[in-house]
């Protein structure tokens, strides 16, 4: 899909709430193109906390960007967040039927850590429905060593102030405290369970056009995992980032922004 070149214009970020499945979505959205993009934050992530960037600069003659909060992250709370054994499922169901709610025939997905498994699962889902796909962060399976680094980073008061802060600003000490605790639970359930599979049976389906980045310097997602994701995906390629981290898109925004709009944009 080639995007409509052109100055780019100066749209606000507007917020709104839509019932999907049951429960009140909060999303933000801005630019008016027609190549229609989908935001899908990382764990206890949200649009602004993790997006501002892309809200703000991502060309919004090109597209139509469009940010989510998933169910118990970010403002579409209640309900309070929760991890049964098919969450991300859920939150692909939940991140298609938004769109769709929002009368969008088909689109894009970026998506960061979490997010970019979520999308990985909506893409292999849902194929007709996903124009791109771009994931960095991201693994379809769990590992030993994958378990370690989570339970490393268990404790938040451990976190550095900056990654703290504003997840304690969002949400409190207490919430932020107990459902990333929870959360590294679940991501435990799914490597005792399910042989540690989330999503590898799903990679195979993915139809789309799809780009994998990843930060060479990113102290939660070994390498082996987007290597993976780019043997299996069969349109995918990988682009590394040698000074990126785990937040490479916030921290090398620019860069960042100039390798998506350019994959988006290209034929």
């Amino acid at each position: 899909m080639r995007c409509t070149s052109g100055a780019r214009l100066s749209t606000e970020i507007t917020s709104g709430r839509i019932q999907v499945n049951g429960v009140d979505l909060h999303y933000q959205r801005t630019g008016s193109g027609e190549h229609a993009v989908l935001l899908l934050p990382g764990a206890l992530g949200s649009s602004q906390t993790d997006f501002g960037p892309q809200l703000k600069l991502l060309d919004k003659k090109a597209f139509t960007v469009i940010g989510w909060d998933p169910r118990g992250y970010g403002r579409s709370i209640p309900p309070a967040r929760d991890y049964p054994e098919d969450f991300f499922s859920r939150d692909a169901t939940d991140a298609v039927n938004l769109m769709q709610a929002l009368h969008f025939k088909r689109f894009s997905l970026l998506g960061w850590s979490d997010g970019g498994i979520t999308a990985l699962v909506a893409a292999g889902s849902y194929p007709l429905l996903i124009n791109k796909l771009i994931v960095w962060g991201a693994n379809a399976y769990v590992t030993e060593e994958d378990l370690a680094l989570y339970n490393a980073v268990k404790d938040v008061s451990k976190w550095s102030p900056g990654m703290r802060k504003p997840l304690e600003d969002l949400y409190g000490i207490n919430y932020l405290t107990s459902t990333f605790s929870t959360w590294v639970d679940a991501m435990t359930n799914i490597f005792q369970k399910f042989d540690g599979n989330i999503c590898r049976h799903l990679l195979p389906l993915i139809s789309c056009p799809t780009l994998i980045i990843h930060g060479m310097k990113d102290p939660m997602v070994p390498l082996f995992h987007p290597q993976f994701l780019h043997q299996q995906v069969k349109k995918s390629r990988l682009h590394l980032m040698p000074e990126g981290k785990h937040n490479l898109h916030l921290r090398y925004s620019e860069e960042f922004n100039k390798l998506v709009e350019d994959f988006l944009c290209s034929a």
